[in-house]
């Protein structure tokens, strides 16, 4: 097996890992990533009959959303890599009675749709998490109809993003995770302007716009907002559980301290973030 294939088999099972806790976490991320979901809706543009494909869309928020804005006549295709996640994203669409939604497992680098069969792709937060997202771009604008619209998040670089800087660092700090790779999948490895607008122009979309949009991780307490973060995050997750005691209150204590600018007197905590929005025509 090649390294690239491991590292797609690896990052499957901790999804399918992860589904559980983002299943716990639906309603506070969907408010917590509504400044991002509401503007990816608007840049799409949606309408009337159209037909759409929410890539990697985990438990299936955003093209549930969409769903409502292709009718009547449209229908959206709710997908991700996982099993579980898309059986999370079934389960959300049954309960609010969608009959316009088709839920696939699919990897998004090798999208099993016919060419140009989507009139819009919206794709948050997943590009950066893939082995080749330049691949999953080519496929993207494969399956897209001519002048179709493609629109996307992914996340600015760490630094501005201290909701995921300061956990990783504390966790690496005491010797439960590695610092990432350069060149290797992450939330941050399309965290450049300049690198997100190349590879999709290389991807052959045109008519690229690229836009920030900021955004909180926040909750009532350190409890809560620590427990939030290890049900997004399987990897954060598998460091703090391979803590001993002595480790698991040494990681804490540095995190309360490194969060406390973050801290309001009543004891809540909002950790600013910042992604990249996008759309593109192919």
């Amino acid at each position: 097996m090649s390294e690239a294939d491991a590292q797609r088999d690896a990052a499957l099972d901790a999804w399918n890992a992860a589904a559980a806790g983002w299943g716990r976490q639906r309603d506070g991320f969907a408010r917590q990533g509504a400044p991002v979901t509401n503007w990816m809706l608007d840049a799409a543009e949606l309408a009337p009959g159209q037909r759409v494909l929410d890539l990697a869309g985990g438990p299936g928020e955003l093209g549930l959303a969409a769903a409502a804005r292709v009718l009547p006549g449209g229908s959206v295709v709710c997908s991700d890599q996982s099993e579980k996640m898309v059986e999370l994203a079934r389960a959300q669409g049954e309960a609010l009675g969608l009959t316009n939604v088709e839920y696939r497992v699919i990897d998004a680098e090798w999208i099993d749709m016919e060419l140009a069969s989507v009139d819009t792709v919206l794709c948050r937060w997943g590009y950066m998490l893939m082995v080749d997202p330049g691949a999953a771009m080519r496929e993207t604008r494969r399956v897209l109809r001519s002048e179709g619209r493609l629109v996307l998040a992914v996340w600015d670089d760490r630094e501005a993003n201290p909701w995921s800087l300061i956990p990783s660092a504390v966790l690496v700090e005491h010797g439960l995770a590695q610092a990432p790779a350069a060149g290797t999948p992450g939330p941050f490895a399309l965290g450049d302007r300049a690198l997100l607008q190349e590879m999709l122009e290389e991807a052959g979309f045109t008519e690229v716009e690229i836009e920030t949009v900021d955004l909180v991780r926040d909750a009532s307490d350190f409890d809560s907002w620590w427990a939030v973060h290890l049900d997004l995050s399987a990897s954060a997750l598998a460091a703090f559980q391979a803590a001993d005691e002595r480790q698991t209150e040494a990681i804490e204590t540095s995190l309360r301290e490194r969060l406390e600018p973050y801290t309001a007197p009543d004891g809540s905590i909002s950790v600013p973030g910042r992604t990249f929005v996008a759309c593109a025509r192919a």
